[in-house]
Order: structure tokens, then sequence, then C-alpha cells
């Protein structure tokens, strides 16, 4: 039996033509730090907006996983525009997962992208590690149904262009007994500010502004789901999840992709005068890039496999090489995440370390690789939550009773 045409190839929606061009702007909004604007109409030309929606709703069909593979490649010429689309493709695969179990006020998103609106990701609060679970965003009902949504917004991709923002904020009318939070789209209107204040260290182009929200509406008809405080097992949210998590691991793994295929070109070429030997003869070198190699197809193996079975989990396939992982979803999200980011930093480093001084410079694409992988170790979920995650899942609370451990 022929396997099935895939619904979206990265090769034809990013031929390697357009991504020479995407490295070429690259270098410029890097330096000036400015937003890709031209990057955006052409992956807008190329149906990149509707790629997660399903095609009875007139989008490309393509799978979370299909979409996994078409951003390690878009990262691979231009990291801070695929960062920038991963929000746009966070907030349409979450929808894709929950309207795929049935929930039917994501329906609206998946048209609105269909149509070509731009969606950005407002969660991101200062100081706020519970990230989706919590909120220091006030929710204020309306007598229609509505929120007022009043607070401020870190890391707000996409800042420049986007047209519509999924947002959550604590219903300020919820009890203390049963604290809700709401999720919601808003549209730019003057109660919703752009700050803009983005002059980092890498991701330039991604100009993931501070968003300050004063008093923005969510209309009745843009509530998305309201769930309670703390982790839960709303489609949506879990979807955000962990359509965040793994979109963000595969745009760190493209990037350490692109690193090694650069090294191995700079090893080709390079020359040890003193013992006239191409650096791809050279025992030490051949070994840091293979290290690399090795660390980043581990990472491609674990974030495929993770996004294929939330695929399954959505469409409700079962079978051989299938999982549900049930309770352990959540950890193997965040855990992802932070293997393949962390593995690319490692790459990246063990590449600039094999590739000698001139990779040093402001012109080496190197250099700027090694600037943009390092925003990963700032994305959700972080080493510290991480770490607490897993440890309270194997050992517990801080200061639980184990007085019959191990009985």
């Amino acid at each position: 039996m022929n396997a099935p045409e895939p619904a979206a190839d990265p090769a034809t929606i990013l031929p390697d033509d357009l991504l020479d061009t995407f490295r070429e702007r690259a270098v410029v909004h890097d330096r000036e730090n400015t937003f890709p604007h031209e990057d955006l109409a052409a992956l807008r030309e190329a149906g990149y907006l509707r790629l997660l929606v399903p095609r009875e709703l007139g989008g490309l069909g393509a799978s979370l996983l299909e979409a996994s593979r078409i951003q390690r490649r878009l990262a691979q010429a231009a990291p801070a525009t695929a960062l920038s689309m991963n929000m746009h493709l966070v907030v349409t695969g979450a929808a894709l997962h929950a309207h795929r179990l049935g929930v039917g006020p994501v329906r609206t998103i998946l048209e609105d992208a269909a149509a070509g609106r731009l969606f950005a990701f407002g969660i991101s609060e200062a100081g706020n590690d519970a990230m989706l679970f919590d909120s220091g965003t006030s929710a204020e009902t309306e007598e229609d149904g509505g929120y007022r949504l009043t607070g401020t917004k870190i890391f707000t991709s996409l800042a420049p262009a986007w047209e519509r923002m999924v947002v959550h904020g604590r219903i300020a009318s919820a009890t203390l007994t049963d604290p809700r939070l709401v999720f919601g789209v808003l549209e730019r209107t003057e109660d919703v500010e752009t700050v803009d204040d983005w002059d980092t260290h890498g991701m330039r182009a991604s100009q993931s502004r501070t968003t300050r929200l004063h008093g923005a509406r969510i209309e009745p008809d843009r509530i998305l789901t309201d769930t309670p405080v703390g982790p839960n097992p709303d489609p949506f949210v879990m979807g955000i999840f962990g359509a965040f998590e793994l979109l963000i691991a595969s745009v760190y793994t493209g990037i350490a992709e692109r690193a090694v295929a650069v090294g191995a070109q700079i090893a080709a070429t390079r020359r040890d005068a003193t013992r006239d030997l191409v650096h791809a003869d050279d025992p030490d070198i051949r070994r840091r890039l293979a290290d690399a190699a090795i660390g980043i197809d581990g990472s491609v193996l674990q974030i495929e496999k993770v996004m294929a079975d939330l695929d399954a989990l959505g469409t409700g396939e079962t079978g051989p090489g299938i999982t549900d992982h049930g309770s352990r979803w959540f950890l193997h999200f965040s855990g992802v995440k932070s293997r393949a980011t962390e593995a690319a930093i490692s790459a990246v480093d063990q590449v600039l370390r094999a590739s000698g001084g001139s990779q040093f410079f402001r012109r080496s694409e190197l250099e700027r690789l090694s600037r943009d992988v390092r925003a990963g170790m700032y994305h959700p979920s972080d080493e510290e939550s991480v770490h607490a995650t897993y440890a309270k899942a194997l050992l517990g609370e801080i200061g639980a009773d184990r007085s019959t451990a191990g009985r």
C-alpha cells in the first residue's frame, strides 16, 4: 500500500529559492532590529496562515507533525521569522486539536485563519510561572457575557502585524474557592497598546514586544473556554501547551540543523596549515560535529513521536506505534521542549568550537545562529519549571507525608 501524500510538503511550501531569500533578509533584520514584513507576505501567499486549517474549512489540512517539519525548515533560513510564525501556528494548532475533539467555539479561529487573519499569542506575563494555568491579568465580566481584560502580556511575537490575539485572564467575579480563567480572542483596538521595547541579544526580527491591555474586550462570541486555575485537561489549553512546546522545540532544532550543515561546509574547506590537513579529516573536528549531529537527531525523533501521538489523540487514531500518554502528556510536552532546546544550544556551541575564530565576527551566519538559539532557554517551560514538574511526578509535593513510602 502506498503512503498517503502529505497535505503540506516542506519543500513545496518552502522551496529552496524562497529560503535563500529569507536567509539573505534575516541578516538585515537582525542588524536593523526590524520585522520581516516581506517574509510574512511570502508566507501568506504560500498558504502558511491556512496551514493547520482543515480542508473543509478552507485550509491546507496539514497535521501538527507536518507543521513541525515545515517550521524546522523555515528556521534553517530565518529563525526569527519561524519563531514569529510559531505563535500563529500555536493558536491554530490548539484550535485544530480542540476542533478535532468537538469543541465548537474554536471554529472561529480556524475560519479567521482561512480568511488570512494573523494570530498572536498573548499568554506570557512577567512573574507568572504558572503560564497557562493562572494569570495576573484581570477579566471583568460584562452584562452581555463578554469580558474586559486589564493587564500586561510580554513576549508578544508578531507585534507589528497581528490582527487577532488569543489571551487569558483571571475572572474577577470568580470565588476564592473556585478561581477561574477565561480564554478568548481580542482584536486590535485603542484598548490594546503595543510597546516598542524589543531590543534583544537574539531573535531580533520576531519583534516580540510587550502588550498592555487597558480594558480590552473579548466579545461573547469570541470566548473560547473557561477553566479552573491550575493544571487541567481542557482540550484547547492542552492544545496550546502541546503545540507551543513542540513547535518551539522544532524551531530551535531547525536552527541547530542549519548550524551543523554550515559547520560541515566549513570543515570541508578549512585547512590546518601546520599539519596540511583539511579540517574534515581532523579527528577532533569530526568528533565535535558528530556529537552535534547525534544530539539533534535525537531531538527530531522525540519531537516527531510526541507530535504524531498528539495528532492521533485528536483524530482518535489508534494502532501500533501510537501512544496515548494519559497523565504524562504535559510532562512529555515540556520534557521534549527542554531536551530539544538544550541539545540545540549544545550543538551550535560544538559547531562554533569546530569552525574557528572567524565565526566570532558579526558577518558570520553561525554567530547569528548562536545568538538566536539561546532564546530557547527563556521560553516556557524553562529548565526550573521542567525539573520541578518531573520532581513532583516522581516524589510528590515538597513536604508531603512519606511515612508510608515503600510499604
